[in-house]
C-alpha cells in the first residue's frame, strides 16, 4: 500500500511528489487528484493516455467529464467520506466512458488531502481498470443462473419421472400379476409375460434416470 496514516495532512503534501515520481510511467494504475472546486489538479500518464479522447489535457476540468453520469454521485459520497476520516481510504468503482459509446468499469482507492493547516485540500485517488475482470464476472454469473435453471428443470423431470410417470407404471405393475391368476389362456399369458417384463425394463430405467439426477445434486 503506497498511503500510511499519519497524523496529519501535511504528510501527503510533502510525499506526493514521490508518489507521482514513482507511479507517473505506470503501465496498470491511474493516478488523479482534485481540488476542492471539483477540478482536474494532477493525472498521470497511464490515465492522460487512456482517456485522452475526451481531452488533451485534464488539469483545470471537471472531475465527472471521463465518468458515467449515474457515479457522479458515488464520487460524492466518497469524498464526503474521506473529509469525514482523513486518515482512511475508501474503495469505488466508477465506469469510465471508453470512446466507443460504452463504458470502462475502473477500481478507486479515494483518500483525502488536507493541507499544512488540516483544512481539506482535495481527493487523491489510485485507480486501475478492472473492465476485463467485470466481464469474466458476467459470465460467470450467467453461467450460474443456467446451471441454476438447469439444476431447477431436473428436479421437475426427476419428480414428474418419479411420481407422474411411476405412479400409472406402478399400477400397471400391480394390474399384470391379478390378470395373470384369472387366465388360462396362453396367449393371453403370453402377453401378460412381455407387457410385465417391459414395464419392469420401464421401471427400472426411470430408476436409473431418477438416481443420476439425484447424484448430480
Amino acid at each position: 500500500m503506497l498511503l500510511v496514516k499519519h497524523s496529519h495532512g501535511s504528510w501527503y503534501m510533502k510525499n506526493f511528489q514521490k508518489i507521482k515520481k514513482l507511479l507517473e510511467r505506470s503501465n496498470y494504475f491511474y493516478i488523479i487528484t482534485a481540488g476542492i472546486d471539483g477540478n482536474y489538479s494532477y493525472v498521470n500518464q497511464h490515465y492522460a493516455t487512456q482517456f485522452k479522447y475526451i481531452h488533451e489535457d485534464f488539469v483545470g476540468q471537471p472531475y465527472h467529464i471521463t465518468m458515467h453520469e449515474e457515479d457522479r454521485e458515488i464520487c460524492r459520497e466518497v469524498s464526503i467520506k474521506c473529509f469525514e476520516n482523513p486518515e482512511a481510504l475508501f474503495p469505488a468503482v466508477i465506469r469510465k466512458h471508453d470512446g466507443h459509446g460504452g463504458y470502462l468499469y475502473t477500481q478507486w482507492e479515494y483518500r483525502a488531502m488536507l493541507d499544512d493547516g488540516g483544512n481539506p485540500a482535495g481527493i487523491f485517488c489510485l485507480g486501475y481498470n478492472i473492465t476485463q475482470f467485470i466481464a469474466q464476472q458476467q459470465l460467470l454469473n450467467g453461467a450460474m443462473n443456467q446451471i441454476e435453471e438447469k439444476s431447477h428443470l431436473l428436479e421437475m423431470i426427476a419428480f414428474r419421472q418419479s411420481h407422474t410417470i411411476r405412479a400409472p407404471l406402478t399400477n400397471i405393475l400391480s394390474l399384470i400379476p391379478l390378470l395373470q391368476k384369472n387366465t388360462k389362456d396362453r396367449q393371453l399369458l403370453s402377453l401378460c409375460e412381455k407387457i410385465l417384463e417391459s414395464a419392469i425394463n420401464l421401471d427400472n430405467a426411470i430408476r436409473s434416470i431418477v438416481s443420476n439426477i439425484d447424484d448430480q445434486e
